[in-house]
């Protein structure tokens, strides 16, 4: 069984010190979460949410409302300010595909590093070693630390080593370019793939259709609150009623 429980989360950004002066007139009115007294900005406000097998759940809303930071809360990037988030499950991220890579590495390093960051066991990520290889298409260049890649090459090898494991839970932040048009025909097979291996499937989306189409369940996200749960049908129609001008 899998899941994903947050339980009254909350989570604060530490802004810079030299606060500008903007800063202090839209304290408290800002869509990209209020700043507090202390220069906090409060990113999730007090969310409880469980996600469970089955379910395939859309996070909607405008820019700057607090979904990839939810969503790196249910990954285990962030951890919440205070309130309880448990995950049963192992969980893919297909958003932040960086994380995890060193720089003066090689490829073929980073591609066990990532791995095992991901939650394969040495063995495990060895034996795919070369699957994901194959997949990358990135040949010898595999043998150069990675930090001389364009950023091409660089979204390949993260996405090749990414979605090489099949999750139980899987986090996804939009649709994500990955080089070539040859290329991204490949990548977009595996995502759909992915999606219906996971048992719990999470994804952030601008994209109303995709939400219907994709998912059973919708949340609509404000100011790191929901604003609305429940069909994707009848939130995503609220959300447009609320934000598209008439």
């Amino acid at each position: 069984m899998s899941s994903i429980t947050l339980d009254r989360v909350n989570l604060y950004y530490r802004k810079r010190q030299d606060r500008r002066i903007k800063d202090f007139l839209i304290r408290g009115n800002s869509r990209f979460g209020a700043i507090e007294d202390d220069g906090r900005v409060h990113a999730i406000r007090n969310v409880s949410l469980e996600v469970h097998d089955g379910d395939r759940l859309a996070i909607i809303g405008s820019n700057g409302a607090g979904k990839s930071s939810l969503l790196k809360v249910m990954s285990g990037i962030y951890p919440p300010s205070d309130g309880t988030l448990a995950v049963e499950g192992k969980i893919s991220s297909l958003f932040e595909l960086s994380t995890g890579f060193e720089q003066e590495q090689s490829g073929w390093k980073n591609i066990y590093l990532r791995g095992l960051m991901l939650g394969e066991t040495p063995d495990g990520i060895r034996q795919k070693m070369n699957e994901i290889a194959e997949f990358s298409e990135l040949g010898d260049y595999l043998n150069m630390p990675v930090k001389y890649y364009s950023s091409g090459m660089y979204v390949r090898l993260a996405f090749s080593v990414s979605t090489a494991i099949t999750p139980d839970i899987l986090l996804m932040d939009e649709v994500i370019a990955a080089g070539d048009a040859s290329f991204l025909d490949k990548a977009k097979k595996r995502m759909r793939d992915l999606m219906k291996a996971a048992q719990i499937m999470v994804l952030v989306t601008h994209s109303m259709e995709s939400a219907k189409s994709m998912c059973n369940k919708c949340i609509w996200f404000n100011r790191g609150e929901i604003a609305m749960a429940g069909t994707p049908k009848e939130v995503t129609k609220a959300y447009i009623d609320a934000t598209v001008p008439k």
